[in-house]
């Protein structure tokens, strides 16, 4: 008995067969790979270290001898584990069907966990490649916008009188108007740009405080009914010229001007117009060029606000809606300024508050698709805390004009 248990080298891997070293071999590698794949899947997820994935492949490399080894050794009975001698001479043999269950189960959990993770995979790597591109689409329309960001910094006056001085602010205000009506372009209010020169020193310095790609520099001299306006667009970081221009016309084509600046700004700065911008932007609020001069000299008080200026801006736009009774931005300066003397103690709200809803609304009659008028009602509408059931003017404000907040906030764009 003891020579038939010996071990035969002739017929060894025969004797690894009868032994199931090859059964245990193969369920070993199955189930190897099982425990990798859940590793490398499932670890990740309780972030578990890495080396904690190391370990469970270097313990599974060195069992796999001992396993071996144990199966040489031993056998899997119905009456449980014994010495393969003992087995042998009880004539008792494991049942293969049971080394077959063990390595299909784990063959195909084996493979269902490495579909699950290259599927997971995939997707984390298309999430990534998709948040990359939404990330750079989101920096490449931030770059955009501020490509199309513009600063109008004060004009200069060179009539040579300073009563003058009015009709330049003037000129800017109504520039910066038109432009923050174009939608693509991001344009700084005249109320953040007036503490800046018409040519300062460091005009990059200036740009990058203004939070801007581009500035507008201009000068204005006005003589009789002529006027001249010189115009310099520059791209703030190398301080270079994109456009200039000088244009001598009557002082009665100054909205032309005004228009002819707005479009080529938009197509120097590659800003597209829609039909009803191009309409807004070539707008003429008045032909009475006595009630435009009025209603600038208006807005030039109402911008240097006091209790007095206020009340003389007040006088100015009444004259020049008495000059011309279809002049809507005329009542917008009526509201604009009833809307702020009580609140600079020059008058009782008694007193202004309905006469700055009643010229708003005037406005909106004459014009409901004028983005100041909209703008006036709802500042009347926040000075007296009297809000509509709807709130369509604040609505209309916002997305006819961005100076919806120029009366708040003081910016445009």
């Amino acid at each position: 008995m003891a020579q038939n248990r010996r071990v035969n080298p002739k017929t060894f891997f025969g004797e690894l067969k009868r032994r199931n070293v090859y059964k245990v071999a193969i369920a070993y590698g199955v189930v190897a790979w099982l425990l990798i794949q859940i590793a490398s899947q499932v670890f990740p997820f309780f972030e578990i270290p890495n080396w904690a994935v190391r370990f469970v492949v270097l313990a599974i490399i060195i069992g796999f001898p001992i396993a071996l080894i144990l199966a040489w050794a031993f056998e899997v009975t119905p009456e449980g584990v014994k010495r393969t001698e003992a087995a042998d001479a009880a004539h008792e043999r494991s049942r293969g069907v049971v080394w077959i269950y063990i390595i299909a189960v784990g063959a195909a959990l084996s493979v269902s966990l490495f579909i699950l993770g290259r599927y997971t995979a995939q997707r984390e790597a298309s999430s990534e490649v998709g948040a990359r591109e939404r990330m750079a689409g989101n920096q490449a329309i931030q770059q955009s916008i501020r490509e199309k960001s513009l600063a109008v910094l004060p004009f200069a006056n060179l009539s040579g009188n300073p009563e003058n001085a009015y009709f330049a602010a003037g000129i800017q205000d109504e520039i910066i108007t038109r432009l923050a009506k174009i939608g693509q372009l991001k344009v700084v209010s005249c109320l953040t740009t007036q503490r800046f020169k018409s040519s300062p020193d460091d005009l990059p310095a200036i740009a990058k405080q203004l939070g801007v790609a581009n500035v507008l520099q201009e000068s204005v001299q006005r003589s009789a009914d002529e006027v001249r306006v010189n115009v310099q667009l520059v791209k703030a970081e190398t301080d270079t010229h994109l456009w200039a221009d000088t244009f001598d016309r009557k002082l009665t084509d100054v909205f032309q001007i005004e228009s002819d600046i707005a479009k080529t700004i938009a197509e120097k700065l590659e800003a597209k117009l829609t039909g009803s911008e191009e309409h807004a932007i070539s707008a003429k609020p008045t032909a009475d060029l006595e009630a435009h001069q009025l209603y600038l000299k208006g807005r030039y008080l109402w911008n240097r606000r006091t209790g007095n200026n206020l009340k003389k801006a007040l006088g100015h736009f009444q004259q020049a809606a008495e000059k011309d009774p279809n002049y809507a931005l005329a009542y917008t300066g009526i509201a604009d300024s009833c809307a702020l003397i009580p609140v600079y103690g020059a008058g009782t709200p008694q007193d202004y508050y309905p006469r700055a809803k009643a010229a708003a609304q005037k406005a909106l009659e004459l014009d409901d698709t004028l983005g100041e008028a909209h703008t006036s009602l709802a500042n009347v509408f926040f000075v007296t805390w009297s809000w509509p059931s709807r709130p369509r003017n604040l609505n209309e404000a916002s997305s006819s004009t961005r100076t919806t907040r120029r009366l708040i906030s003081g910016t445009a764009g």
